[in-house]
């Protein structure tokens, strides 16, 4: 319980670091019919960089962990583009596939914003990101490396799904868990959509009961989760190879770990 807080608290200091970027997005994305595929690791700042504009743009996509020591993605990041590159992004849509984190945040923006222009905000990125590499450090260097114990062994027949979005630290933690243990899993973005929706579930800024926005994306999430208070938490996890669904990142954890890290 303490160690996994720990975790947690290093998470959100990660977050800090980061400016807060990834908490909140568009409430009615652009959301492409075939899923888009991220190649990447949970500690690179530079694959940081595209989970948080694909945050912002409201868009689910399909992740393939790339750890570095990992057996069964980096191959076929080699194989594909030719070069072992983190972040590697696929798009079935436009039959794209490109390198460079720079290049795919313009690329999102183009295709997938409402106005098709990258904003200043993301136009600009340092060449170097010293304060994403402090935010990896700060979170232990955690999604970096490959789970020796679990290494050669077979993925899942069906891809794990995650409900969550880039800023939350509980999301943080599940998804360096499953990077270590290179699960590829469907991400769903479930960002804050307006002012009503900021803070923790069990703490919003907008006291009693949670309403969502009319038509956007969290109002068509609640009844997959299927709480019965009728909101939004996260991490939220299904395992369709099990029939597991859970909240709460520590029983997640537990449950990735003796699931597949064994």
């Amino acid at each position: 319980m303490v160690h996994h807080q720990i975790k947690v608290v290093q998470a959100l200091a990660s977050t800090i670091t980061a400016g807060g970027r990834g908490a909140n997005g568009t409430a009615f994305p652009i959301q492409p019919e075939k899923a888009l595929k991220l190649y990447e690791f949970e500690g690179s700042p530079f694959c940081r960089r595209v989970r948080e504009v694909l945050t912002l743009l409201n868009l689910d996509y399909e992740v393939y962990p790339c750890p570095k020591g990992g057996t069964k993605y980096r191959k076929i990041v080699k194989e594909q583009g030719g070069k072992l590159r983190f972040p590697y992004f696929v798009d079935e849509n436009t039959e794209t596939a490109m390198y460079e984190s720079v290049d795919i945040v313009d690329y999102l923006f183009k295709h997938y914003g409402k106005s098709g222009t990258t904003p200043k905000k993301y136009a600009h990125y340092p060449k170097y990101p010293v304060v994403a590499f402090a935010g990896t450090l700060i979170n232990g260097a955690r999604g970096v490396w490959i789970d020796k114990k679990i290494i050669n062994r077979e993925a899942p027949k069906e891809l794990l799904e995650l409900w969550g979005f880039e800023a939350s630290p509980y999301t943080r933690v599940v998804r360096g868990v499953l990077t270590e243990l290179e699960l590829p899993f469907v991400f769903h973005n479930v960002p804050k959509e307006r002012w009503q929706d900021q803070g923790p579930s069990v703490l919003r800024l907008k006291p009693g009961k949670y309403i969502p926005l009319t038509g956007g994306k969290r109002e068509k999430v609640i009844p997959v989760m299927g709480r019965q208070k009728n909101d939004i938490q996260v991490p939220y996890l299904v395992d369709v190879n099990t029939g597991a669904q859970l909240f709460e990142s520590e029983a997640i954890v537990k449950y990735l770990q003796q699931q597949y890290g064994v």
